[in-house]
């Protein structure tokens, strides 16, 4: 059974990628996922303003008392400055621990960020780049305009920056999201990511303060993406990678079948461990052979827009369908209509 694909110009062996998550940041699991069918991996993010605010703290400390003392200078090693080079030593080791493609992700906060990390994830032996472009908007002077030309804007430096291939992974927020898809293509996308999980607040009632915390996606959310996936392929000249919802080899399916080239699984190896993956192969595998199915060629896109035999289910019509078929719980005896 061949379960090849292509992302981004990388000849996958099967369409199943680790994203990124804690479980990457650590090479010995990187291992286990490639030992566990893995194609690629994606490396956490590294956050420019994170180290940006280390190196004001180290420069902070290292300044007292620095010239009290001839001996002062030589108190902090060089090798405990702040900076890229964990994470450009991570990627270096990951590559070299496995033979599958180890993709390192980038979120920047300036221009020269953005960038001069991309230059150095490519001098580090990355297989590729994901823009992780994390822009909750709550400037209410920027228009819609305003932040989809800074998305474009950041892809743009990048890809002047460095020749690996480039993804970039999307909010679900753009108001014409078909055609911000076809200008990242245009820009020098090589593959969307769809989508960026933007992580909200809670409220604490009890403290009366805002509570963050990082909640695993389920598969009730990838109806979204898989709707942008279906409507997307085959009409943009990017590869598609489905993100979100991926809990068992169903939602791998469905994802295939809309068009997506690969299938991106966080919260589910979070929760099992990197050995879910066979897992999740195992179960595609059986059910592309109970159907005699040979390729996942054969299924990729049957049911995106593009292929679709009623294009109309994409949009009002399915809206209006699934409003008037909907027949809801009535333990009461309330008369409904229809």
């Amino acid at each position: 059974m061949n379960l090849m694909t292509r992302y981004m110009g990388l000849e996958l062996k099967n369409p199943l990628v680790a994203s990124a998550s804690p479980l990457t940041a650590d090479v010995g699991n990187i291992r286990l996922l490639e030992d566990a069918g893995a194609a690629a991996v994606v490396l956490p993010s590294i956050f420019e303003e994170q180290i940006d605010a280390e190196t004001r703290e180290y420069e902070r400390l290292t300044a007292v008392g620095f010239e009290s003392s001839p001996e002062a200078k030589s108190y902090f090693p060089a090798s405990n400055e702040p900076g890229p080079q964990q994470y450009l030593d991570h990627i270096r080791r990951a590559v070299a621990a496995v033979d599958i493609p180890v993709i390192a992700s980038l979120n920047g906060t300036t221009d020269e960020g953005w960038t001069e990390y991309a230059k150095l994830i490519e001098q580090a032996g990355a297989s590729a780049l994901e823009l992780n472009v994390y822009v909750i908007p709550t400037d209410l002077s920027l228009s819609g305009r305003d932040v989809e030309q800074l998305y474009l804007d950041i892809l743009h430096r990048v890809r002047q920056a460095t020749n690996l291939p480039i993804a970039v992974k999307l909010g679900p927020y753009f108001s014409a999201m078909g055609q911000m898809a076809t200008e990242f293509a245009d820009a020098g996308a090589n593959a969307l990511v769809l989508f960026n999980r933007f992580y909200q607040p809670d409220i604490d009632l009890a403290e009366l303060r805002l509570h963050n915390d990082l909640q695993l996606s389920t598969a009730s959310e990838m109806r979204l993406p898989l709707l942008w996936i279906a409507v997307l392929a085959g009409r943009v000249d990017a590869s598609l990678a489905a993100s979100t919802g991926v809990e068992d080899a169903q939602q791998v399916l469905k994802y295939l079948l809309a068009g997506a080239d690969v299938v991106m699984t966080t919260s589910a190896l979070l929760r099992h461990g990197p050995r879910y993956v066979g897992k999740l192969l195992g179960d595609v595998r059986s059910w592309l052979s109970a159907r005699d199915i040979a390729s996942i060629d054969q299924i990729r896109g049957v049911l995106s827009q593009h292929n679709f035999r009623n294009p109309e289910s994409f949009g009002r019509a399915n809206y209006m369908r699934i409003l008037q078929g909907y027949v809801a719980s009535n333990p009461d005896g309330i008369s409904m209509p229809r």
